[in-house]
């Protein structure tokens, strides 16, 4: 989704509705950057929202984590920040929250995401429907 419908277009709108459960929005959770630097936050970032998705945080932390990303040449979603940013989610730390995020307690799902992406066109297709925003 372009940028600027979520700032400035219809994105506030659909947050809410979702976020109300007046409506329901589809993710496919991609970690194709951790190829790119050697690392695992991708995956580590996408465990943690399936853990937030648990806990019926998954929009506010989304939006959490999509404004503080780090930067794609480093490995920078770590344990210890996406915790941090868990923190600015109210009601979204708890030990089961918490435990789910340093064990990588939905490994399966980050797995099977990935495969989603990968089925919708992926890398190989960058402006295709499986695509992130830029």
């Amino acid at each position: 989704m372009p940028p600027r419908f979520k700032t400035s277009g219809g994105g506030p709108q659909l947050r809410k509705a979702v976020i109300e459960r007046h409506a329901t929005a589809r993710y496919t959770l991609a970690s194709f950057l951790d190829d790119r630097v050697g690392g695992s936050g991708s995956e580590r970032a996408v465990n943690a929202l399936r853990a937030a998705l648990k806990e019926g945080k998954f929009v506010e932390y989304h939006e959490v984590l999509y404004l503080n990303q780090p930067e794609e040449s480093v490995d920078g979603y770590t344990d210890a920040y996406l915790l941090k940013l868990a923190g600015q989610v109210e009601g979204l730390r708890s030990t089961a929250f918490d435990a789910a995020v340093k064990s990588m307690k939905y490994r399966d799902f980050v797995a099977a995401s990935q495969k989603a992406y990968e089925r919708a066109g992926g890398a190989a297709e960058p402006e295709g429907p499986g695509h992130p925003p830029r």
